[in-house]
């Protein structure tokens, strides 16, 4: 039960059915045609165990002349003694012609009497997990159902009206009449569906309103830049102007961190928007201020992007960066922790290294979280308590290049700002995106070829490492963040890949990246290739983010389909980002799932990163689209994103209602519905 968070009476009346048999009603044997689910009953006029081919149990049932054979490959010896002849049965399952007429291969199966009544309401069938019966479910949940206080928390007012209370809603929803619309169960669109999804929406929305109006009330050091600073003199030295998208998100990230109350603040912009350069006029204005920023990435290679880039711009305007990460030697790490605590480092930049114990900071004014949404829950929430300490808290940055839809922001980001940057810069050109089968692997490797001889450069990105290791996606980020599932071993790996490419195209120069390779190794390839001394680059998904090489104009992602949506989308961005047209391909492996078919269609329709994160979300839910997976938590159970936008503005209208009129209800209805979990849903 604790496996499936049934811990309280109120998750077992929570803990919904995922559908529902019929059994208030039977069906003649007579009547039954091939592939219906039905119910009959009959008497057992023969049972044996036929040893031909193999053992199985054979049951002849008997209603009114009618036989049907019941067959079951699995059974025990009880069962034959309890099915003797002459016993009554009542037996549900699909019934289909066989060798000797109708039968039913493992149906459920009743011993009853003549007159055992028939259920009165449909007969729940609820998410379980290994061990854990249906009929001892059944009865727990009953039992919990009974005993939940299900009294009304929500205010009569906010609640639309002609909807079931909650304790009707839920009576209803366990065991519903058989008269009522399946449709109406199904996609849960009847009245007690909409009474749940919009208790739940109310508890989510006054959770995260509830940690704006407490942070309203923390304090934070006031932010603001020189004339003739720091700000204005890196504008100044900038080899590029801001876009008009980039100058808003910069002014209201600078009228935010002015105010003595701690920024927290989602910027969010699609591949190759420039996210990196708000975010160094950020810390400027907190480094003109008198007081330190820290910057953390994922990966050590998006860490190392953004340290290249924030030193080339900041170290020559007398900025002292410092570099923490999991793989510094110990008296380069010390030197470096002695920088950060001592103050001599305005700028810190590093991986989750920078929140670990050891790290102390002199004046931390301003946190940076590049890619949040692929920190785990865990170290979301480590970060906030780490900054905590201080006297004032730290105002927060968190950025992301996977855009998040409306409604999802709306809903799980409503104690966040979200500033968008809704604009690319000049000079990048348009991605054609092809979807191939692997079959024509020969073909895209020619057009390698023709694309390394005009001086272009090309990645070439596989999903794993070889045979016997875990993804990469693991391996490079251990600490605790969402993972990509282990591909089956039969995918072309990273290191076969790169023998492969290195045949044939010598003298083209071939390189290989892979989130296993020591970081002075790493960084060697990046550099390289970089610098144009190798035009192929096979890698694993380490290259997701952070990577920028202008020259680069083909990117070859192969088994495409075992890939997210935005890692698709993120991994396409590493190429357009010069003047030249660029090409991604996705080679597939046959057959596809429907999931697969849905992520390489999108790919080729659209390069526009609100739409891919519209259909992303579409296909793969909130929960792992956020990375709530890490938290053991789905975001909400019962709403769906896709088809309820109108009941998040009427919970969001509610919660604040509730909060300004009915502070202690709110209170209550947040810890029936979230429990503990309210914590995860403010990392």
């Amino acid at each position: 039960m604790l496996k499936l968070g049934l811990e309280r009476d109120i998750d077992l009346a929570l803990h919904l059915p995922l559908r529902y048999e019929d059994e208030t009603r039977l069906t003649r044997v007579m009547d039954l045609r091939d592939g219906d689910t039905a119910q009959v009953e009959g008497i057992v006029r023969e049972c044996r165990v036929d040893l031909r081919q193999r053992r199985q149990l054979i049951v002849k049932l008997d209603d009114h002349g009618a036989v049907l054979l019941l067959r079951f490959i699995n059974f025990y010896a009880s069962q034959q003694k309890a099915w003797a002849p002459g016993v009554r049965l009542r037996v549900r399952g699909e019934a289909r012609h066989g060798f000797f007429g109708r039968e039913m291969v493992h149906p459920t199966v009743k011993v009853v009497q003549e007159d055992t009544p028939l259920a009165a309401s449909l007969t729940p069938v609820y998410p379980t997990t290994a061990g854990l019966p249906q009929a001892y479910l059944r009865k727990a949940v009953a039992a919990g159902l009974a005993r939940a206080p299900l009294f009304e928390v929500l205010p009569p007012e906010v609640v639309p009206p002609g909807w079931p209370s909650l304790r009707e809603s839920l009576r209803f929803l366990h065991h519903p009449s058989p008269e009522v619309s399946t449709f109406t169960l199904e996609d849960h669109s009847h009245p007690a569906w909409m009474r749940l999804k919009f208790e739940e929406l109310v508890a989510q929305q006054v959770s995260q309103r509830q940690a704006r109006m407490e942070r309203a009330h923390l304090k934070a050091p006031a932010l603001v830049g020189q004339p003739g600073g720091l700000h204005e003199r890196l504008l100044a030295v900038l080899p590029f102007q801001l876009t008009t998208a980039q100058r808003r998100v910069t002014e209201e990230i600078a009228a935010d961190i002015a105010r003595p109350m701690p920024m927290h603040r989602l910027l969010q912009g699609d591949v190759g928007s420039g996210k990196t350069v708000v975010a160094a006029l950020a810390a400027a204005v907190a480094i003109d201020a008198g007081w330190q920023c820290a910057l953390m990435a994922p990966t050590e290679i998006l860490a190392e992007q953004h340290l290249r880039k924030l030193v080339s711009w900041l170290e020559p305007l007398g900025i002292t960066v410092a570099w923490l990460t999991g793989s510094l030697k110990s008296k380069a790490k010390r030197e470096q922790l002695a920088l950060v605590a001592s103050g001599q480092a305005q700028l810190v930049v590093g991986t989750h290294a920078v929140i670990q114990d050891q790290v102390e900071f002199a004046r931390l004014g301003l946190a940076l979280i590049d890619e949040q949404h692929r920190f785990g829950v865990a170290q979301r929430l480590q970060l906030r308590r780490k900054l905590e300490d201080q006297a004032l808290e730290p105002h927060l940055l968190m950025m992301s290049a996977t855009p998040i839809p409306r409604t999802l922001a709306m809903t799980y980001l409503a104690d966040l700002d979200v500033s968008t940057i809704d604009e690319l810069p000049p000079g990048r050109t348009p991605i054609v995106t092809k979807v191939f089968s692997d079959n024509r692997r020969e073909e895209v490797i020619e057009r390698i070829r023709e694309e390394a001889e005009r001086g272009r450069q090309v990645y070439w990105v596989c999903p794993l490492i070889d045979e016997t290791q875990e993804s990469d996606e693991a391996a490079d980020t251990r600490a605790g963040r969402e993972t990509q599932r282990r591909p089956p071993l039969d995918l072309s790996n990273v290191t076969q890949t790169h023998e492969e490419l290195s045949g044939a195209l010598a003298g083209q120069g071939v390189g290989l990246l892979h989130g296993r390779l020591p970081a002075a190794e790493k960084a060697e390839v990046m550099a390289r290739f970089s610098a144009g001394e190798l035009k192929v680059l096979v890698a694993t998904t380490v290259i997701e983010v952070g990577v920028d090489v202008p020259n680069a104009s083909l990117m070859v992602i192969e088994h495409a389909e075992r890939f997210g949506l935005s890692q698709l989308h993120q991994l396409r961005g590493r190429v357009g980002r010069g003047s030249v047209a660029s090409v991604c391909v996705l080679l597939y492996s046959a057959p596809l799932s429907d999931q697969g078919k849905a992520r390489l269609k999108a790919m080729a329709e659209t390069t526009d990163g609100f739409e891919i994160a519209r259909r992303d979300l579409d296909i793969r839910g909130p929960g792992e689209f956020m990375g709530s997976r890490q938290s053991g938590a789905a975001l909400l159970r019962f709403a769906d994103f896709g088809q309820d936008e109108d009941l998040v503005h009427q919970a969001g209208e509610a919660a604040q209602v509730m909060l300004e009129r009915h502070p202690h209800a709110a209170q209550e209805h947040v810890r029936r519905w979230l429990g503990g979990k309210a914590e995860y849903l403010k990392a």
